[in-house]
């Protein structure tokens, strides 16, 4: 089996329930790798993956870095040895259905740390912070209906590498109906956003004309069946048509700036402090530990 130019992997061992809306598990897989596991069935909406894998590879044509992702097949022996990882409803614990589930590749520390917020003071050693006006304006024009998250990986160098995570609130939200303001998907710390010049918004009007849509709609050919709807479809239309359309576009970048500028302004009448606790994932040696104990299980 392939999807995506890629070989699906099984789903093998279960090593801990993650947070998150979505309620991910993280998972060790056939292929030997780790994956941040979403359901199927997952009660945030139906075009949940959908959104993920084909908002992961929007980024990635565009060069943004995004995590690796793969179908995972859960199978129901699976789901039945490892009822911790069932989703947690008002009405008690439902299990989810067997099938071809989505995996984001784990993202390890390594050697350094790996953060999810960052103290402004820690800007200045992420490279090239453009990509943050980017991210914003593919997810203004395809209606991301949450804020941009993304982690921060430190290199040996001390430079801190972005990689954006999380597409599931893209094409107009994970049932496929909402309909966001522009403002909605920016970064939650604006002070990370540099200055909007006239070079850079040439750039990203140049980066909306050169969109590759035949590419991705390939893409969307090879992904699992399960997750294909005619709501995605239409709503992809739609965003890619906004990608394409001059006018929507420039209206998009004029909108995005007004809004940054906005913003700024009312950090200027307020006390910023950079003394808030930066928040780690789960660390490698976390992970081996898991795996050691139910590995003796």
């Amino acid at each position: 089996m392939s999807g995506s130019g890629r070989h699906f992997a099984r789903a093998t061992r279960l090593l801990r329930k993650l947070r998150g809306g979505s309620q991910p598990a993280l998972v060790e897989a056939s292929d030997g790798n780790l994956y941040v596991l979403k359901f199927l069935d997952n009660l945030q909406g139906s075009q949940l993956l959908f959104n993920e894998s084909i908002g992961t590879e929007l980024y990635r044509s565009c060069k943004l870095a995004t995590a690796p992702w793969t179908p995972l097949v859960v199978s129901s022996e699976f789901l039945d040895q490892n009822p911790s990882c069932w989703t947690e409803t008002p009405e008690g614990r439902r299990r989810p259905s067997a099938g071809v589930c989505f995996g984001s590749r784990f993202q390890d520390m390594g050697n350094g740390w790996l953060f999810e917020i960052l103290p402004g003071g820690y800007f200045s050693r992420i490279a090239n912070l453009e990509r943050f006006w980017l991210a914003w304006f593919l997810d203004a024009c395809c209606g991301h209906s949450d804020n941009r998250q993304a982690i921060f990986k430190e290199a040996p160098t001390g430079e801190l590498e972005l990689i954006f995570i999380d597409f599931g609130h893209m094409f107009f939200g994970p049932n496929g109906n909402f309909h966001p303001k522009i403002a909605t998907s920016r970064y939650l710390d604006g002070r990370i956003y540099p200055r909007m010049t006239k070079q850079l918004m040439m750039t990203l009007r140049r980066i909306a004309d050169d969109m590759n849509s035949d590419e991705l709609w390939h893409l969307v050919s090879e992904i699992p069946d399960e997750w294909k709807s005619a709501i995605a479809i239409r709503n992809l239309t739609t965003c890619l048509g906004r990608l394409s359309d001059s006018q929507f576009v420039n209206m998009t970048l004029e909108t995005m700036a007004e809004a940054h500028r906005q913003k700024e302004c009312d950090l200027s009448f307020s006390r910023v402090h950079d003394n808030r606790v930066s928040v780690l994932r789960a660390n490698a040696q976390v992970i081996r530990r898991a795996q050691r104990a139910n590995a003796m299980q």
